[in-house]
């Protein structure tokens, strides 16, 4: 287990178990811990119908109840985190088509794919197994639509075709939407989570920091050279980015 995907599919595996009342991933240590009634035999069995080199490593009993409340604490952060990504997917992406920048629309479907999983794991708790692919899935189709139709843009724009975006709106927009990112990365590492799909959005939020500072550079370069390209350029980098999201998604819907 090394990845968030994996994470998915394994809780898409598990999902109906009865005998399961939590379960906790370390991404880092590349361990699930299972907190179930009866045996571990059947749990174990079912997650090495995935071939992820999974092996059980030890079965204790315990008297303790486990905690809720980091969960609930984590589901709180997850409800932070898709409403800055969502409200920011809004500003970017009419942003972007106003002024005529690749980068800043191109950045927002970026925001919207991070939006796209953060809702995807708090809709789908509680919810049957089914629920989770078509939901995993749907949003994965929906996410590569989108990136494929920007790539088709970014070329139409490279043959002659739009104007040169308007470079002041590409920089304030991102400086606005760098620091919502970086209001984000700081509140998901101070919840000092182990837990997958937490660490998953740390990552996801530095590689969206990353984006909203090239589309700021790239602003500078369209504000020195008056031309296109370099909105261009990135636009098609952060446009790769969405669509490698998409492909993800898409695999944990299968």
């Amino acid at each position: 287990m090394d990845c968030s995907s994996e994470e998915q599919l394994i809780r898409m595996k598990l999902e109906g178990d009865k005998s399961i009342q939590q379960l906790h991933f370390d991404l880092a240590g590349r361990t699930l811990i299972a907190y179930h009634t009866g045996s571990a035999e059947p749990i174990a069995e079912k997650i090495n119908q995935l071939n992820l080199g999974s092996k059980l490593i030890s079965s204790e009993t315990i008297t303790d109840e486990p905690t809720t409340n980091e969960t609930s604490i984590e589901r709180k952060l997850l409800w932070i985190v898709f409403a800055i990504n969502f409200s920011f997917f809004i500003i970017e992406i009419v942003s972007g088509l106003l002024s005529h920048s690749m980068g800043l629309v191109a950045d927002s479907l970026d925001m919207m794919a991070d939006a796209i999983v953060y809702g995807m794991s708090l809709y789908a708790v509680g919810k049957l197994a089914s629920t989770k692919k078509n939901i995993a899935k749907a949003g994965g189709i929906f996410q590569m639509t989108l990136a494929v139709l920007g790539f088709i843009e970014v070329i139409r724009r490279f043959l002659g075709f739009g104007e040169v975006p308007v470079f002041q709106t590409m920089i304030i927009i991102s400086i606005f939407a760098l620091i919502g990112n970086a209001i984000t990365l700081y509140l998901l590492q101070k919840s000092k989570s182990k837990e997958a799909h937490m660490q998953a959005s740390m990552i996801f939020t530095s590689n969206d920091v990353i984006a909203n500072i090239g589309v700021i550079a790239a602003g500078i370069i369209v504000f020195v050279t008056n031309s296109r390209l370099p909105d261009l350029i990135i636009g098609s980098i952060v446009f790769l980015l969405v669509a490698k999201g998409a492909v993800r998604i898409l695999k944990i819907a299968k």
